[in-house]
Order: structure tokens, then C-alpha cells, then sequence
């Protein structure tokens, strides 16, 4: 009974009692001149809640911190209240995570990157075709920029493979100072770690049962499965290989980011320049 529009309610309701508008009105203690009264607010967020609805079933699994992001690339400039209260009155609020455990909050990190290309970290990702073939995903990132620099999806990916796919890694991009990775035995055998001896970089391998020395991945990994594998339904290996790289593009052109102040990887990528470091091949 205390906002207007609850009081116009009120006052509605008394007249299909019995009660005159007039008496009903001096009853709830409201100017009669109000009950015409037409809300300019529903006007002016009908767009915006329209363009968040779009996004909202282009994007299902962003919040309103990336879909406000979004609409300010299409010329809605909102406030982080407006944008939650639009998006609480639209209902596309997603169900709560439940909070897991914190470990070793503390602790520095060990190798803790300090520009581009300096930490790279890779692991694998497994997933199924719709047909059960399994599919096997090497992810490759920048611990620094969070660039996803590739993914390679196969049904088996031997450490052979694994070279090969970090050589041409690192003659786009130069060579990183350390890579960081499990005690896999993929990234443990001898053609690897020959590899990145005669490449100059140094190993970061995270202790045994200690996932979380690979955050940065790790938390990659995270969003790849939310964002991609869990949405889509893959009928061969081939289709899983060219829709997960689509999605690696738009996560490195398009997705914008908390950590990086809600810019793209290649967006913070230009405002953080670095030269490439060179991979020190030894015969």
C-alpha cells in the first residue's frame, strides 16, 4: 500500500466493491488526477529488455556483468543496478553455483606471469560424440592475457601430436618462458620435455593431486566445457573440431572478461604490447 501503483490497485479494487472512485481514492489517500497516470518507465526499458533477452538466448550461460557489456557494444549505456534490476524483472537470472572449498589462497604462485607470453599452460578436456567416439581436446592459453591460443581436437593426441601442435605455437607467437602443465603422462615423456629443452623454456609442472597449481587452465577448462561442450551436441569428430574453434575465436575476439576489467583477450592483448621471446633451438 505504499508505492502508487499499489495504491491504484487498491483503488480499483475498492470500486468493483461498490465504492466511488471518489470515495475510494480519499479512503487509500491518493489523488484521483493519478489513477491516469501512464509509467514512462516500461517505455524507455522495453528495448533494453529485449536486447537483453536476445543476448540472453545467444549467450545462456552469461550473467548480467557480460551481457551489460554486451549491450553497451549496441549503444545502451546502463549502470550495473539497472542492468541487475532489468535482468531480475526479466527473470534470466542463472541458478547459483554451489561455493566450493578455497585452497591455498595465500601462496603465491609459482612463475606467476608478468606480460605476454611468458607462462603458457596446456591440458586436455575430454568429451563424447553423439555417437560415443571419444573426442580428446588439448587446450593451449596465455596464463597472462588469457588468450586461448589453441585447441586441438582429435580422437587420440600422443606427445608427437603435442609437439607439433606447440612448434607451430611458437612460430606464430615466439617462444614463452615457461610451460605450465600436470604430471600427465602425455607432458612428462621424453619427446616433450626434449623438446622444450632444445626450445629454452623452462617446465612449471604442477605437484601430483594439486590441480589448482594450474588455475589459469584449469579455470579455462571450466568455462569451455560450460560455454561450449555441455551446449552443443557434436555428430562427428570433424563437426566437434570446426564448431570448438569457432568458439575459440569468439572467446578470444567477442567474450569479454572480469579479470582483464571486461575486455577481450585480443583487446587487452593491444593495450599490453610485448615483443616475442625467441625460441633458442640448440642442435
Amino acid at each position: 500500500m505504499v508505492s502508487p501503483h499499489a495504491r491504484r490497485e487498491q483503488v480499483n479494487f475498492a470500486c468493483q466493491r461498490g465504492l466511488s472512485q471518489r470515495r475510494a481514492c480519499g479512503l487509500i489517500e491518493i489523488s484521483r488526477s493519478s489513477l491516469s497516470y501512464e509509467l514512462r518507465l516500461p517505455a524507455k526499458d522495453g528495448p533494453v529488455m529485449q536486447a537483453m533477452r536476445t543476448l540472453s538466448a545467444q549467450y545462456p550461460r552469461y550473467g548480467y556483468r557480460r551481457i551489460r557489456i554486451f549491450l553497451r557494444r549496441q549503444g545502451f549505456e546502463l549502470g550495473w543496478s539497472r542492468t541487475h534490476r532489468l535482468w531480475r524483472q526479466a527473470g534470466l537470472l542463472l541458478p547459483k553455483k554451489r561455493p566450493r572449498r578455497r585452497i591455498a589462497t595465500g601462496r603465491p604462485r609459482a612463475f606467476t606471469p608478468f606480460k605476454a607470453n611468458t607462462v603458457w599452460a596446456y591440458d586436455f578436456v575430454f568429451d563424447t560424440t553423439a555417437e560415443g567416439q571419444q573426442i580428446k581436446c588439448l587446450t593451449v592459453i596465455d596464463e597472462y592475457t588469457r588468450e586461448c591460443l589453441a585447441i586441438d581436437v582429435a580422437g587420440s593426441i600422443r606427445s608427437k601430436r603435442v609437439v607439433e601442435v606447440l612448434s607451430r605455437l611458437v612460430s606464430l607467437h615466439g617462444a614463452p618462458l615457461f610451460m605450465r602443465s600436470d604430471n600427465g603422462p602425455e607432458f612428462v615423456s621424453h619427446a616433450i620435455l626434449e623438446w622444450i629443452a632444445q626450445a629454452g623454456i623452462a617446465t612449471a609442472l604442477s605437484d601430483p593431486g594439486k590441480p589448482w597449481q594450474n588455475g589459469a587452465d584449469e579455470s579455462f577448462n571450466g568455462k569451455f566445457r560450460d560455454e561450449c561442450l555441455s551446449l552443443e551436441w557434436f555428430r562427428s569428430r570433424r563437426e566437434a573440431s570446426v564448431i570448438i574453434e569457432a568458439w575459440r575465436r569468439h572467446y578470444n575476439a567477442v567474450r569479454p572478461h572480469s579479470s582483464l576489467n571486461y575486455m577481450t583477450p585480443h583487446e587487452f592483448k593491444l593495450h599490453n604490447p610485448t615483443h616475442p621471446n625467441r625460441a633458442v633451438l640448440q642442435e
